[in-house]
């Protein structure tokens, strides 16, 4: 069993819902985000909740890379062990590309793309000196085909970080250390909610993360979830006409 799993973009949407989920496993967490304050709130709520757990918090911007790699080490120290590491923290912001906002399109790549890399770095830094270890890295059914509109540059990070993933996996094969990409649809959240186009096939949180933790549980390369209607669609994805997937954005 993975005992201490640490959650990046824990403040709140499916990182905030992940936390619960597995505080309600007896798990303990280590949670980080820019929002300290509401991660301290989240802590309060677990703790009381769930008496028998420990929760550690600190405030993090994982654009901030130098930061990222010490915050790990750190709640490393603070819990014993990493034993799972979930890099979550993400942006879905974004702009049609040639209308003038490079500014959040160049922000979302950085933060999920490039901020991504350097969770991953030090989520496996500190995983090949305890030689074990499971990594995961959310990633979204958004980056399985190219999406118009101000899905562009979202979905082109989470078809990176999936890359990414499988990388280290291949890397890693063989080894006591294991790699599980995500590939969540649509899960109602505070970024969907910014999004400007209307959101299709959108689940709940509570199921939808219930979904995805459940995965997370059996650790396997892969998984897109919830299975309806995602698993049926996500094979076809790839082979549609463009007309036909443009609309699943």
């Amino acid at each position: 069993m993975r005992k201490n799993i640490l959650i990046t973009g824990a403040s709140s949407g499916l990182g905030e819902e992940m936390a619960r989920q597995f505080a309600a496993k007896g798990r303990n967490l280590a949670l980080c985000a820019r929002r300290v304050e509401r991660l301290d709130a989240l802590r309060d709520e677990l703790v009381r909740n769930h008496p028998g757990i420990s929760v550690v918090t600190r405030a993090l911007d994982v654009n901030d890379h130098d930061a990222v790699f010490a915050t790990f080490t750190e709640l490393r120290d603070e819990l014993g062990t990493l034993d799972r590491v979930i890099v979550n923290a993400g942006l879905g912001k974004g702009a049609r590309i040639g209308t003038g906002r490079f500014d959040a399109n160049k922000q979302t790549a950085l933060t999920n793309f490039v901020a991504g890399l350097a969770q991953c770095e030090a989520a496996v830094t500190l995983f090949r000196e305890a030689n074990a270890g499971h990594l995961v890295v959310v990633s979204s059914v958004s980056a399985l085909r190219g999406l118009p509109g101000s899905m562009t540059v979202y979905a082109a990070t989470k078809a990176g970080i999936a890359a990414l993933a499988e990388g280290i996996r291949s890397d890693l094969l063989g080894s006591p250390i294991k790699v599980t990409t995500m590939f969540p649809g649509y899960i109602r959240s505070e970024m969907n909610e910014r999004v400007a186009q209307r959101v299709r096939f959108i689940v709940d949180t509570e199921p939808g993360v219930r979904a995805m933790v459940a995965a997370i549980e059996r650790e396997p390369a892969e998984a897109v979830v919830p299975t309806w209607p995602w698993r049926a669609i996500a094979p076809a994805i790839r082979h549609l006409p463009l007309r036909v997937v443009r609309k699943l954005g």
